[in-house]
């Protein structure tokens, strides 16, 4: 699972330069706030290794918040000489030290982190919060935590509770009630934390005290009633905003190799010796681990962008004649770019507003449909020009190409079109190409064109002032969206022919990732259906089991305490009952994580009971309260978003909401999924790929012996058991067989002696012993490791059987732990990339042929190896015969494929 931190580096700033000394350099420059930002960014990256990154800063001027509030930080005084003179610098040293840095015009640093944050969140992706700003806990979450380097500090939500005595929901009434002296928000007068708690845990909310406000006596019940026209102000302005609009996407983000030279300048300018003599050395501040799933280009590799370069020949249709003008060269045409304007992001909800085409760079027109106000010239009907475009966009044989045309397809289909010929995608072209970068047009157009585009915040704004596309006035709105058409069918024309150059790429473009695409949009249209009812049944019961694990803890405890305080825990598993220490947080208190409480809970009934109690609360708010939610009212159904351009491996990702993490290992996770259900006279039917990376492995390795076990249809942990062990396979034991499960899959994944005696629980020597054996026994797999290792080295990068390149930067890393893990990830990451590979191919082979043979089952997701269909009961018998055959023939490898398929009322009884 991806982690993105996220640095309050306005926060940074402040706290670096009043917790320093007056430091400087010979020269007389201030260089305190400077040196502290950066030690702590060091100090915070090594602690937390991140996929994605950003370091965000306060823009200067006004944000959305001043015209709520003209006193809003009226008060704060002005910044120091000292202070203002090391921005410039700490700016180009934070980007310098591999850091995207964010300041966005309009809104503050926190704005833009708690964004970013659901942002995160909604891919189903870790966060890291790092800031001294209390407001900031508002955010966190299962998922989220905030760090405060400087003090040590790391709250999740027990910690908040236990910390600020409300949990991270009530923050914002917390902060309304007392107030914030530093941004001059008043609170209730006499109204200190202990009051705001008192109040809040006795009423639950601000809106219910403020309901209950004539009941609150005293002085500060008075206070409480002359503040309360105030309040809802109050509480805007304490509200950190997740939804501004933001110059740049998650894939943008990913932690970046330092700039040694820039570096070195800086280093030398503010004279930091110390650092100096590390930097050839160790390289500077060390970036992303090895491996990441998504990995960007620096900014420093993207060629000289030229702003306004570009923009030509752009118009607007606005009568017929120029509609038919254009018509007739789209009709003409041999391949035409095309782009949409919409209402929404949310692909089954946006509707059109304008469509943008182009035909020859440098030439673009841009058809307004449904733009509003009162200056907006008369545009052609919306119907009636829908009407007329569908035979265009609906025949096969005139070529399209857009960015991201799934998402174009889909508002299309909102209108009752289905989109044919879509025949290029620049952004299933650039993840082809280059994997590890970021695909949207914007970064596109700086890499590959060296063009500047213009930014949607630009057209649109930023903020609580920010408005729709239809509200911008069309002369803008054209050269913005003609922009899009233009760029996209140059991008096409670069990107496609250096895909052309490269024959197992072009094929793997072609008949992998853009059939795909249709399928994924298909299966995205067809959504799932789930049990409402079913999972507000479970909420319950799980709330119940909830609260009976609670009272049993208490019980083993011989005291009433916070589950979810971990120093109330401590207190009790470490002070009372006198467990032992296994790990100790960075303030040097006992540790009450996940790791902690599971190696606890094999001796102690406790710790197991927590862990129980932990994986209960997430079920509950994370499916069973949140998938009904989510139920599009249209359709009754659930439509998750398939993305292909995020994984380095191929993998797929679903989002909004994420179908691909739901828990099976408990009874209670598996009754998640039976909420999957088949609508009435169908069924569910599941069909998954058997040990495929260990098939890979075998095909790849081509060990003699690992391929005879599964030409045989042997039980392979069985055989591996019985070699490493000396017994014959008849003999093994069930624990022997156990042993050798781990190995077989520890393996593929790079896994060392010291994981595998983790994992096993026995000492490294005899760890060491098991996989010397293995090896000895079958050295084809040995000789594999060493061969793609050499060959990662050599080329930077791997690939999997059907040629998709996967990307190692770190394979050559002078760092031995971030050599190692790119070293890891060049072992498994061939197989990855390959049953990545085949199960896209699976898709597409069944969708082919569920449509050529008339049948009605839908494919309704995938989910790793799986494919899982809607199935009439009248069309069983056939698929489930004739799947596992459509899917095991998409590749010829040197072992047989194997396909488990499963039926059901829902998900679960299916799986």
């Amino acid at each position: 699972m991806p982690v993105l931190l996220l640095v309050d580096g306005s926060s940074y700033l402040y706290r670096a330069f009043h917790a320093l000394p007056d430091l400087r350099n010979s020269k007389g420059e201030p260089t305190g706030a400077i040196r502290g930002v950066l030690s702590m960014l060091r100090r915070l990256e090594s602690d937390y290794k991140a996929e994605f990154r950003a370091c965000v800063f306060d823009a200067k001027g006004k944000t959305f918040r001043d015209d709520w509030y003209p006193e809003y930080k009226a008060h704060r005084p002005s910044m120091p000489d000292d202070l203002r003179a090391q921005i410039e610098p700490l700016h180009e040293a934070v980007q310098a030290e591999g850091w995207p840095l964010l300041a966005v015009e309009g809104v503050e640093a926190d704005d833009v982190i708690g964004t970013l944050t659901r942002q995160a969140l909604e891919r189903g992706w870790e966060v890291v919060i790092s800031t001294g700003d209390k407001d900031l806990t508002q955010l966190v979450r299962p998922g989220v935590k905030w760090v405060n380097t400087m003090s040590e500090e790391v709250l999740d939500a027990a910690g908040v509770e236990a910390k600020f005595g409300v949990p991270p929901e009530r923050i914002i009434d917390y902060l309304a009630l007392v107030g914030d002296t530093v941004d001059n928000v008043p609170g209730v007068e006499k109204c200190g934390p202990k009051t705001a708690v008192k109040w809040l845990t006795e009423y639950g909310t601000l809106d219910s005290l403020v309901a209950n406000a004539d009941k609150v006596g005293g002085k500060v019940g008075e206070n409480l009633r002359k503040h309360l026209e105030f309040l809802p102000l109050g509480k805007k302005l304490v509200t950190v905003a997740t939804d501004v609009a933001l110059p740049v996407a998650l894939d943008d983000l990913p932690a970046r190799e330092d700039d040694k030279a820039a570096l070195r300048a800086l280093y030398e300018r503010f004279e930091f010796r110390g650092w100096l003599k590390d930097l050839d050395g160790q390289g500077g501040m060390a970036t992303a681990p090895a491996g990441a799933e998504a990995t960007a280009a620096a900014a420093a590799d993207d060629p000289p962008a030229a702003p306004g370069a570009h923009r030509g020949g752009y118009s607007a249709i606005l009568d017929w004649a120029a509609f038919d003008a254009w018509l007739a060269q789209l009709d003409a045409a041999a391949l035409v770019a095309f782009d949409t304007e919409t209402t929404s992001l949310d692909p089954m909800a946006a509707r059109l507003v304008g469509m943008s085409f182009a035909v020859v760079a440098g030439e673009a027109a841009y058809l307004p449909l449904a733009h509003r106000g009162p200056d907006v010239p008369a545009q052609l009907p919306l119907d009636e020009v829908v009407a007329r475009l569908r035979p265009w966009f609906e025949s096969a044989q005139h070529a399209k190409v857009g960015q991201n045309l799934k998402y174009d397809a889909h508002v299309l289909a909102n209108h009752g079109i289905r989109l044919a010929g879509m025949a290029h995608d620049t952004l299933l072209q650039s993840y082809v190409l280059e994997s590890d970068k970021s695909h949207d047009m914007d970064s596109l157009a700086k890499r590959h064109l060296g063009l500047t585009t213009i930014p949607y915040t630009d057209v649109c704004g930023k903020g609580a002032k920010q408005i729709g596309f239809d509200e911008v006035a069309l002369d803008r709105a054209t050269e913005y969206a003609a922009e899009d058409a233009d760029i996209t069918l140059r991008l096409h024309q670069n990107l496609w022919p250096q895909l052309e150059a490269t024959p197992a790429l072009a094929a793997l473009y072609r008949d992998v990732e853009l059939p795909a695409m249709q399928v994924l949009l298909d299966m995205e249209r067809t959504g799932v259906l789930i049990d409402a009812f079913l999972l507000a049944q479970q909420s319950e019961e799980l709330g119940r089991r909830l609260m009976e694990l609670e009272r049993e803890a208490h019980n083993l405890a011989g005291q009433p305490f916070n589950l979810s305080s971990p120093k109330q825990l401590g207190e009790i598993l470490f002070g009372k009952l006198g467990l032992p220490v296994v790990k100790k947080t960075a303030t040097g208190q006992p540790s009450t994580d996940e790791e902690v409480l599971q190696q606890l809970a094999d001796d102690y009934p406790l710790p197991k009971l927590l862990l129980e109690h932990r994986g209960f609360a997430k079920l509950k708010s994370t499916y069973a309260d949140k998938l009904p939610r989510m139920v599009n009212p249209k359709t009754g159904r659930v439509h998750t978003s398939f993305s292909q351009a995020v994984a380095v491996t191929g993998r797929l990702a679903s989002s909004d909401p994420n179908l691909q993490n739901i828990p099976i290992r408990t009874a209670e996770g598996r009754r998640i999924r039976a909420a999957f259900i088949a609508p009435r006279d169908h069924v569910i039917v599941s069909a998954d790929y058997s040990q495929i990376e260990l098939r890979i492995m075998a095909h790849l390795s081509g060990d003699a012996r690992l391929l005879e076990a599964f030409a045989q249809g042997e039980d392979v942990h069985r055989a591996t058991a019985a070699e490493v062990f000396g017994v014959t396979p008849a003999e093994v034991t069930s624990e022997q067989r156990r042993y050798a499960k781990v190995i077989n899959f520890g393996l593929i994944y790079g896994m060392s002696a010291h994981g595998l005696a983790k994992n096993l629980g026995i000492d490294r020597a005899a760890a060491q012993g098991w996989i010397d054996r293995y090896f000895a026994r079958y050295p084809g797999v040995a000789a594999y490791m060493d061969r793609v290792k050499a060959e990662a080295k050599e080329h930077g990068y791997v690939e999997t059987v059907f040629g998709r390149r996967l990307h190692l930067p770190e394979i050559r890393a002078q760092q031995v732990g971030r050599r190692q893990a790119a070293e890891r990830a060049a072992i498994n990451a061939p197989m990855q990339g390959t049953a990545a590979d085949l199960i896209k191919k699976a898709m597409i082979a069944v969708h082919g042929w569920l449509a050529s043979a008339g049948l009605k089952t839908r494919l309704i997701l995938q989910v790793h190896d799986e494919l899982v269909l809607e199935v009439p009961r009248d069309e069983l018998e056939r698929v489930r015969a004739e799947l596992p055959a459509q899917m095991c023939g998409v590749a010829d490898l040197a072992v047989p494929l194997l396909v488990e398929v499963g039926v059901g009322d829902n998900w679960d009884e299916a799986h």
